[in-house]
């Protein structure tokens, strides 16, 4: 029922106002009797693992902040990013080529999905680190007319490079899925004005249609951000061993202690992935600007004060108001 501020204007003809209504929520023991539970299981889940020599807290906190381990953090956030930066342009690409009126672009960019969404990421990146064997040298120019560069490539050390092209490359597959399912959601409306006002093909999708598509396509975009962190733990396939996972794991083969070693990745790992959520809200929020006709609290009490109101009447959520503002007459 609409609440009514105690400065509210008198009814129409000078009526008192009915009294409040006296609401008396609801009990709901169930509800109660659950939490009691959860919060239980909880308490004794923290008391075993407090008490259970076997997580030895004191190598914990020993290696939480040690140097290699926060070095290998830096390194995982650089694969992360520049893996995501790669795979994002890509997806792009691949995701044009499949909207493409083209069917070479359309069967190219077909073909790519199918191989690397059909593949293990693990198997592609052993793949990836088996690269110098399978092509021993690289040969950039004209082919049959001349050679502008020529690379041994058996004799360079580039797992880095090669753990930041398996994991993007995997991850454009995905990253053109996702794009090509935020362009799809814009209105074939927008393209027709588009085509109207002389554009052509390439200039309505990134004027107009991409622009657009955004709403829809930061969401999944920030998930496959989280995953990648998470995915980086797989680059010991290439072999590469300086990220988090990797550091770790090189430590806990020293002083034989693999489960504090664990939970100091996954302390770490939870502590970046907390902070891209965080970036992802507000990134989503921002980009979900103008989607819903609701206005919030702030955007109600700014037109009632422009208004000169003195009394706001907010009406249920399930209602819309007579008038901009929240008033109801």
């Amino acid at each position: 029922m609409p609440a009514v501020s105690e400065g509210a204007d008198p009814a129409p003809g000078g009526a008192a106002e009915p009294e409040a209504i006296k609401a008396i929520p609801l009990r709901r023991p169930g509800r109660w009797i659950a939490a009691i539970i959860v919060l239980v299981l909880l308490g004794l889940f923290v008391y075993g693992a407090a008490t259970n020599s076997a997580f030895a807290w004191d190598v914990y906190g020993q290696y939480l902040f040690d140097r290699r381990i926060s070095a290998a953090a830096w390194v995982t956030i650089q694969l992360t990013v520049l893996s995501m930066v790669l795979a994002v342009v890509l997806g792009v690409v691949l995701a044009v080529m499949r909207l493409s009126p083209n069917p070479v672009l359309r069967t190219s960019a077909w073909g790519y999905l199918w191989i690397f969404r059909g593949t293990p990421v693990y198997v592609q990146l052993v793949l990836w680190g088996l690269f110098p064997s399978i092509y021993k040298t690289l040969d950039l120019g004209i082919p049959f007319v001349h050679q502008f560069v020529h690379i041994e490539l058996q004799g360079i050390e580039a797992a880095f490079l090669f753990a930041i092209i398996g994991l993007g490359l995997n991850e454009a597959a995905y990253m053109a899925e996702i794009v090509r399912a935020g362009v799809s959601s814009v209105s074939e409306g927008q393209s027709e004005a588009s085509t109207a006002l002389g554009m052509s093909w390439s200039q309505t999708m990134r004027r107009t249609v991409l622009p657009q598509a955004m709403r829809v396509i930061i969401p999944p975009t920030g998930n496959e951000l989280i995953s990648m962190l998470k995915t980086t733990s797989l680059v010991i396939a290439v072999p590469y061993s300086e990220e988090l996972f990797g550091r770790q794991r090189d430590i806990s083969a020293v002083n034989f202690q693999p489960i504090p070693l664990l939970l100091v990745a996954a302390t770490w790992y939870l502590a970046i992935t907390s902070i891209l959520m965080i970036g992802q809200y507000y990134l989503e929020r921002y980009y979900s600007r103008g989607l819903s006709r609701t206005l919030t609290a702030r955007q109600l009490q700014a037109l009632a004060d422009a208004q000169g109101k003195p009394a706001v009447i907010m009406p249920p959520p399930d209602t819309l108001p007579d008038v901009p503002g929240g008033e109801r007459r």
